[in-house]
């Protein structure tokens, strides 16, 4: 069964979008014979037989397609992911919020908000969010990146000034939380945490209620290439967003999601793109009668070692259950192509309890089988490491669940 977002009589009216999109796609020589003529856009199941684009199509299109807007100035952004080369993604000025903020209203002209997403450097979120509060009309802090060393600084001056919203990916969150919680800072005018870009953390939302217990979360989904799907507000679960109407979002028989933009003004030819994210279509507890995006994870975090396939999200999510574990993170390291060492970074929760790292890496060697196949021989090549800081990207402050290396 074809499962959409929106119904046959909602997305008929939208579908001249989709239409041209295909079009665009056939005029590009590398992916032309990928659409044949029988294929087409004219309904929901005509447009479900269509295959659907990976990053590197996308890619392949843009480079040869070379979008501008109309009416305004184009932005040209990474979408290359956490630790990816940056490949380019194109948005007009306004990034779309204009339709956002038509349905999803978390400020309004009483906030001051922070915008903590990193600036510049092709990341599209600090000036999305930007746009967001322009919007909304509130007063906006545009802080970007913070040094380590400045945490408590900032956080001293954001609660003088009774900052009132803050916004950034769950893992520049955490940093701003977990200093505040650490250092004893509380922020009790915060009401609203908007967030983008990666899954919501239950450690965030534990340290959120000792330092501000009156924030609640705005979650929106997306990416560079489809830029917002989806938004959610505090009477929804973390992971489900309800899709905006210009967004048509697919869930297939193997529970991956697509998405086919239907708005006009979109340059990105996005025509059942896929971002690599499980799902489903559901209802949502807050009560709104259409259906819902719930995002399961990604299905691409299985990565080869050794010709084994290791789940990375799997091994991480045994290790953050450990006592004293705030956040894990995988390092592989590579030489010629070939997977050297495995290592595991756990970050403690600074709560007093330190991880017994020895015992973890016995446990999840002994109870993973890619592990301990494929370092049946040479053991030592994966280990357990307590860090400080996670390994994050400098341009985006995002946190992979996985980090490549290449050694020579």
């Amino acid at each position: 069964m074809t499962v959409f977002s929106l119904s046959p009589e909602a997305a008929a009216p939208r579908l001249s979008v989709a239409r041209r999109t295909l079009e665009r796609l056939r005029t590009v020589p590398a992916l032309a014979a990928r659409y044949p003529d029988h294929l087409g856009a004219e309904s929901l199941d005509r447009l479900a037989e269509l295959p659907p684009l990976a990053k590197n199509d996308l890619n392949t299109a843009l480079a040869h397609l070379e979008p501008a807007a109309e009416r305004s100035a184009t932005w040209l952004f990474q979408s290359g992911g956490s630790t990816g080369a940056p490949k380019v993604g194109y948005a007009p000025t306004g990034f779309y919020m204009t339709g956002v903020h038509a349905h999803w209203q978390p400020l309004d002209r009483t906030d001051l908000f922070v915008n903590a997403w990193g600036a510049g450097r092709m990341w599209g979120a600090h000036f999305l969010a930007a746009a967001l509060a322009d919007l909304s009309g509130c007063r906006i802090i545009a802080l970007g990146s913070v040094a380590k060393e400045e945490y408590g600084d900032w956080l001293g001056f954001l609660g003088a000034r009774r900052a009132t919203a803050i916004g950034g990916t769950p893992s520049v969150l955490r940093l701003w939380f977990a200093h505040a919680r650490a250092a004893g800072i509380e922020l009790p005018s915060l009401r609203k945490v908007l967030w983008l870009g990666e899954a919501w953390q239950a450690q965030l939302e534990e340290d959120l209620a000792v330092v501000a217990p009156q924030a609640r979360r705005w979650g929106m989904f997306g990416s560079t290439e489809t830029w917002v799907v989806g938004t959610n507000t505090p009477h929804c679960p973390a992971d489900v967003f309800h899709p905006l109407p210009d967004q048509l979002v697919h869930a297939d028989a193997d529970g991956l999601l697509d998405f086919t933009t239907l708005n006009p003004e979109m340059l990105n030819p996005v025509l059942r793109y896929r971002t690599g994210d499980a799902g489903e279509l559901a209802r949502c507890r807050c009560g709104r009668p259409e259906p819902a995006m719930r995002v399961l994870g990604r299905r691409d975090s299985v990565v080869q070692v050794r010709g084994l396939g290791l789940d990375v999200d799997e091994l991480i999510a045994r290790a953050e259950r450990e006592p004293g574990v705030a956040r894990a993170q995988v390092v592989l390291t590579e030489q010629g192509g070939r997977a050297a060492t495995v290592e595991l970074l756990v970050l403690s929760t600074g709560a007093g309890t330190a991880p017994d790292v020895e015992r973890l890496r016995k446990e999840l060697f002994t109870a993973t089988f890619t592990l301990s196949t494929a370092f049946q021989h040479d053991p030592g090549s994966f280990r357990v490491r307590p860090v400080d800081e996670l390994v994050s990207n400098g341009r985006t402050g995002k946190t992979a669940a996985l980090v490549r290396r290449e050694e020579s």
